[in-house]
């Protein structure tokens, strides 16, 4: 879970957009307190510090300690803008949130045990489909990540949300499916090699295929001397015929 963590802001007298300039010509960035059925309140925190929290990451999954004016507000952070130019916070939202509540929190995902998936060890990629899930938490076990092991994970095999062991007391605000978190797929030279064993085996098919042709063919050809005979028989019966032809000429001689 993410330490609770205090940050100082001071009430920002009146709202708009003229008040909330000059907050920020004031080295501040104004915000607003919202929710728990509670009147909002504008309030301006300090740039540098306002900055470091948001740049050191997890922002708006952190619980806080808000303080204002001595009084302690416990938040969540639920937005923020940065200037599109420099890349500076402009404005921040709050939301008060009662002990014992449950949020709905975008929660980032954390992938290990890469080494221990056949599908990368073969040259597989690690194909992210949702860097974060949302899930409804109890606002005291807001966890920093979900953590999804990829032992196992072979190339073409995804990882679903049902796989990922969830903390206690959180379920993700999908429920009607089970959705994909994440998919090894196939490199170019996995696909390549793939590709060279398919024809390889293909190749050998045929070669194999061809032997096994051959026994039978040359049995066909050697049937073919056989029929020789045949016209064979042929000759000697127009050789009968001759001498016939000369004892008929005889004949008409002795005539």
């Amino acid at each position: 879970m993410t330490a609770k963590a205090v940050l100082k802001a001071s009430a920002r007298p009146g709202v708009g957009k003229g008040a909330a300039r000059a907050a920020r010509r004031a080295g501040k960035v104004p915000g607003v307190i919202y929710g728990d059925k509670k009147p909002p309140l504008p309030i301006s925190l300090d740039f540098s510090e306002l900055s470091k929290r948001i740049y050191a990451g997890h922002f708006l999954t952190t619980l806080l300690d808000l303080e204002l004016d001595g009084t302690k507000h416990q938040v969540i952070p639920r937005g923020f803008q940065l200037d599109p130019l420099k890349d500076m916070p402009t404005h921040v939202d709050f939301q008060r949130v009662a002990p014992g509540a449950k949020l709905r929190v975008a929660i980032p995902m954390k992938f290990i045990n890469a080494e221990e998936s056949p599908g990368i060890k073969r040259g597989g990629t690690l194909n992210i489909v949702r860097h974060t899930v949302e899930f409804i938490c109890p606002v005291e076990k807001i966890p920093e990540f979900i953590t999804a092991d990829l032992t196992g994970l072979e190339i073409g095999k995804s990882l679903h949300i049902s796989a990922v062991k969830l903390p206690e007391g959180i379920t993700p605000v999908i429920r009607d499916r089970d959705f994909t978190v994440a998919t090894i797929v196939s490199s170019s030279g996995y696909l390549e090699e793939q590709a060279l064993a398919k024809q390889k085996a293909e190749e050998a098919a045929l070669a194999a295929a061809a032997a096994a042709a051959a026994p039978g063919a040359e049995g066909a050809e050697g049937a073919a001397p056989a029929a020789a005979p045949a016209e064979g028989a042929a000759a000697p019966a127009a050789g009968a015929a001759a001498p016939a032809a000369d004892a008929k000429a005889a004949d008409k001689g002795k005539k």
